[in-house]
């Protein structure tokens, strides 16, 4: 008897272990009160349905999804890390939203997306490095938000962009060089920032091939490379070290008396006699 003492603490460990391996996974997923197997579900469209506070972190249980569409509804609240966990994702939109808190390093974990929409929120924080891990993408729409911070150079990687959106937001530094590295662009929209210093000559590299940039209304200071001349509106240049006979003192800003071809300042709000 004493032996079968002995090995009932070993069969209980054993059980107890095979306990533990079971697999925990869910077979399905409960959002915003509908339920979705996470085996079947490959696609999520729920544009303009009317949903209302946070993405559910559960969310990330649906690892088979290849499109997520969420653009047009009230949802507030961070963009949950979990959704880094939808890797075989292509096109992910969450615009025209109220997500607040910074873009998740996780994302760079979505090697196979093509279209990344973030705009129109209320994001804050840098632009992620991570997301130049991102090399499918066609397009990035990260305008209409708060980020501020530099633009990474790790953004050179997506050389695969068709259209950059980084306007209507508080981005500052340099332009990276490795900008000119995206040679497929149409569209390059950078204006309506607070970016600096001198834009780089590789910028030329996208102007050649027919890429149209815009980036008027940041403080960038001249010279600018002539194939940028046409872009460049009204700059603030009270940074940029000029003398007081190569600028004009405009409502509180500096334009360049050289550089300035366009002065657009409708909708900013001007009082005061015309100087």
């Amino acid at each position: 008897m004493k032996k079968l003492y002995l090995l009932l603490p070993i069969l209980f460990l054993i059980y107890w272990g095979c306990e533990d391996e079971k697999d925990t996974t869910p077979t399905e997923v409960t959002l915003w009160g509908e339920v979705y197997s996470v085996e079947n579900t490959n696609s999520l469209d729920l544009r303009n349905s009317g949903l209302t506070g946070s993405i559910p972190p559960e969310l990330g249980n649906l690892t088979n999804l290849e499109r997520l569409n969420l653009y047009d509804n009230q949802l507030t609240g961070s963009i949950p890390p979990e959704l880094g966990n939808l890797t075989k994702l292509t096109w992910m939109d969450l615009g025209r939203n109220q997500l607040t808190g910074s873009i998740p390093s996780e994302i760079g974990n979505l090697t196979n997306l093509s279209i990344l929409n973030l705009l129109y929120n209320q994001l804050t924080g840098s632009i992620p490095s991570e997301i130049g891990n991102l090399t499918d993408l066609t397009n990035l729409n990260l305008d209409h938000n708060q980020l501020t911070g530099s633009i990474p150079q790790e953004i050179g990687n997506l050389t695969n962009l068709l259209m950059l959106s980084l306007d209507y937001n508080q981005l500052t530094g340099s332009i990276p060089q490795e900008i000119g590295n995206l040679t497929n662009l149409i569209r390059l929209y950078l204006y309506y920032n607070q970016l600096t210093g001198e834009i780089p000559e590789s910028i030329c590299n996208l102007v050649e091939n027919n890429c149209v940039v815009y980036i008027n209304n940041n403080y960038l200071c001249p010279p600018y490379p002539s194939c940028v001349e046409d872009y460049m509106g009204v700059q603030d240049v009270c940074s940029c070290g000029l003398d007081d006979d190569e600028v004009v003192y405009l409502w509180g800003n500096c334009y360049s008396i050289e550089n300035t071809t366009v002065l657009n300042l409708s909708n900013s709000g001007l009082t005061g006699e015309i100087p």
